[in-house]
């Protein structure tokens, strides 16, 4: 493992700062735009504008490789991308930040398939899944950092979006200067989603449901702490506490998703996902009850992504992964541009507790739906499946495809070996 992290130090670097400034930008939004007044419904309509945005990067950032290159488009990109993060400061309203807000998400989404990339071709296919392991571990820790630098200034004030800005504008020169550029990733056209529906019931719908809740979670969880009362640094500490829960419980639900029907493992993740959100609901504010709500929260949300990824994969042949893979990165970005706005519109009339009941009653359903697709279809034998890899919801179609490939092709290996050992 160590050799493997020596070759991509530092695209891993870069790919920790640009985590480090999107994951400050991401709680900002919720801390400055509850400081300016702006309503649980607007901040939502922000939230929901970046991933109006991913979703259109991912479209189009393939086109944009094949026309003018990896380091063009990663360099552009990420001009516009510092651009985007200090002005936000400078117009404070619902229409700009929402403008701004798609911008990013459009320019994310491309330095991701750019960075992804590279990362992709500097591995063989034997470190394939460690480096993609790493790559998981790294945005996460970057997120996590994120919230960290935020108690180290103001909201209120300008700094954070500048310390931001520098974070993402620096992060592009150990990824710049390791780099070379490598052929335009072949596009592959994502599986409609009538046809990805027919292949996987559960992991369509589940996935699309996912998006809603994930993108809610590092949507509004800083408007909802602003709403209950909690500090700058209390509401950057709960928000890192989602994805810290995230990190510690990829790997047991992922040994998990090896040794057992997923579709039971799903069914469980998503009643821990749901009692864990009422929980929160019933702590009236008590910030360490929060925390530890959040903590099993975003343990559950984040496994599950990847648990959907496998099961899908599961019905299908090798040579459908790939599309399978952009189809389900585009109806994840579908149902993360709807929950934003359910959970903002729902904490506008009911009260920030809103929060937290609008994602146990998406984990319930996805509990249900998951025990009605027991009835529907046979299992999967174990034997059969494909090998779980943690890939996380911040990763493009880039990763997700490759992590895909990987985990179909570790799990022939071990059948194999399996049968030579018989």
């Amino acid at each position: 493992m160590v050799n493997v992290l020596l070759q991509v130090w530092s695209l891993l670097t870069g790919i920790v700062l640009i985590m480090l400034g999107n994951g400050m930008h991401s709680t900002l939004i919720g801390l400055r735009g509850s400081i300016e007044g702006f309503s649980s419904a607007e901040l939502a309509v922000i939230t929901s504008g970046y991933f109006i945005g991913y979703l259109s990067g991912a479209r189009l950032s393939p086109l944009m490789i094949k026309r003018v290159g990896h380091v063009r488009v990663f360099a552009a990109l990420g001009s516009f991308t510092s651009a985007g993060l200090i002005a936000f400061p400078l117009i404070t309203e619902p229409w700009a930040w929402t403008v701004l807000r798609i911008m990013l998400g459009f320019c994310m989404s491309g330095v991701y398939v750019v960075a992804e990339s590279w990362l992709n071709e500097a591995s063989t296919n034997e470190s394939r899944g460690k480096v993609l392991s790493a790559y998981m571990i790294a945005q996460t820790l970057g997120i996590i950092g994120a919230q960290g630098l935020l108690m180290l200034g103001d909201a209120s004030t300008s700094v954070l979006f500048i310390g931001a800005s520098i974070l993402v504008s620096i992060s592009f020169a150990p990824i710049l200067l390791s780099a070379s550029p490598v052929p335009a990733s072949e596009l592959v056209r994502p599986m409609r989603l009538r046809d990805l529906y027919a292949s996987s019931h559960l992991g369509t719908v589940g996935i699309f449901l996912l998006g809603g809740i994930y993108a809610s979670q590092i949507g509004m969880a800083a408007v909802y702490g602003t709403q209950i009362g909690l500090s700058s640094s209390n509401i950057a500490l709960f928000v890192a506490t989602f994805f810290a829960g995230a990190l510690a419980l990829q790997y047991p639900i992922g040994w998990l998703s090896d040794h057992m029907d997923r579709r039971k493992l799903i069914f469980a993740v998503c009643c821990v996902g749901t009692v864990s959100s009422i929980y929160g609901w019933t702590t009236n504010g008590s910030y360490w009850p929060l925390l530890i709500a959040a903590f099993i929260t975003g343990g559950a949300t984040s496994p599950l992504y990847a648990l959907f990824l496998a099961y899908t994969n599961d019905s299908l042949d090798t040579k459908d992964m790939a599309a399978a893979s952009g189809g389900l990165v585009f109806t994840f970005g579908l149902g993360a541009i709807f929950g934003p706005l359910i959970a903002g519109w729902a904490m506008e009339g009911v009260g920030a507790f809103a929060f937290w009941l609008v994602m146990a009653m998406v984990f319930a359903i996805v509990a249900m739906y998951s025990v009605y697709c027991m009835t529907q279809r046979k299992r999967t034998l174990v034997e059969e499946t494909e090998s779980y890899l943690g890939v996380i919801p911040s990763s493009s179609y880039v990763a997700v495809e490759a992590a895909g490939t990987w985990s179909s092709e570790h799990a022939e290996e071990e059948r194999e070996a399996e049968e030579n050992n018989t």
